[in-house]
């Protein structure tokens, strides 16, 4: 698989699954969305077909990828070449920020309508903001917990992403082995459903370290009335339980399945 490959399947297809995503969050999160309030069912879901059709879109060029996690267990289980892997971790970043960007254009007159409402900006206690956690749209760009505990909530990435990593890892590749076939794609889907819907409650189940790191970034930088905390107190869980975990999926493939 070339470099270019590489670099135009994950970051097209990361940003698709960005853009899917979080979108969704924008829209049960936002005021005046036609979806607001839709509830968790619809997040879940949402991220399940996020993943489908960036899937679909990339597999076939990249390998779909599209989670540091993935790359790293494909990496210990053999079927991605070591030097293979900080590309794929740049262009799933940078796919990962682009995807969070069109979140803002397409909703960003939500964006306004939502900060600017009387009641969202009395609570914007500006840079010496005493309480931690993400300010009144940063759940549509990263996750938090509902309980902070760092302990808890590591553990609770760790092994979403674990579940996760060996899914994808127990399925092989498909017929011209560069990726996952149309099935693997939709079994992963369904995988991602699950994780949400059982594991996702006390942090927002990144289980992919870009998808939280990429967007959180975006957040930080825009210009966003009364945005509020990026939250990167919290910031290093969501990238390091799901790198742990895909790198333990990866050992336990090797130890029980290879």
């Amino acid at each position: 698989m070339s470099s270019s490959d590489i670099f135009i399947g994950e970051t097209i297809g990361t940003a698709v699954l960005v853009l899917l995503g979080a979108g969704v969050c924008a829209a049960v999160t936002l005021k005046r969305s036609k979806a607001k309030d839709a509830g968790w069912l619809a997040v879940t879901f949402g991220w399940g077909f996020a993943v489908l059709t960036a899937a679909y879109i990339s597999t076939g060029v990249s390998g779909a990828h599209l989670n540091p996690a993935v790359t790293i267990g494909l990496a210990i289980k053999g079927d991605t070449p070591w030097g293979d892997v900080p590309l794929y971790l740049g262009s799933q970043l940078l796919g990962a920020m682009i995807g969070a960007t069109l979140v803002w254009v397409a909703y960003y007159g939500h964006f306004q309508a939502h900060l600017r409402d009387p009641e969202i900006a009395a609570q914007d206690k500006g840079p010496t903001k005493s309480e931690p956690g993400p300010g009144p749209v940063g759940g549509v760009f990263f996750t938090a917990p509902e309980i902070r505990n760092v302990v808890q909530n590591l553990a609770t990435e760790i092994i979403g992403t674990m579940v996760l990593v060996l899914a994808i890892l127990t399925q092989g590749l498909s017929a011209d082995g560069k990726g996952l076939s149309i099935i693997g794609a939709l079994i992963t889907s369904l995988v991602v459903v699950s994780i949400g819907l059982s594991l996702g409650g006390p942090t927002g189940y990144a289980i992919n370290p870009v998808r939280d790191l990429g967007p959180r970034i975006v957040h930080s930088l825009l210009r966003l009335p009364h945005k509020g905390s990026s939250d990167w107190s919290y910031a290093w869980i969501p990238v390091a339980g799901p790198l742990i975990g895909g790198a333990l999926a990866g050992g336990l493939y090797n130890l029980a399945f290879a």
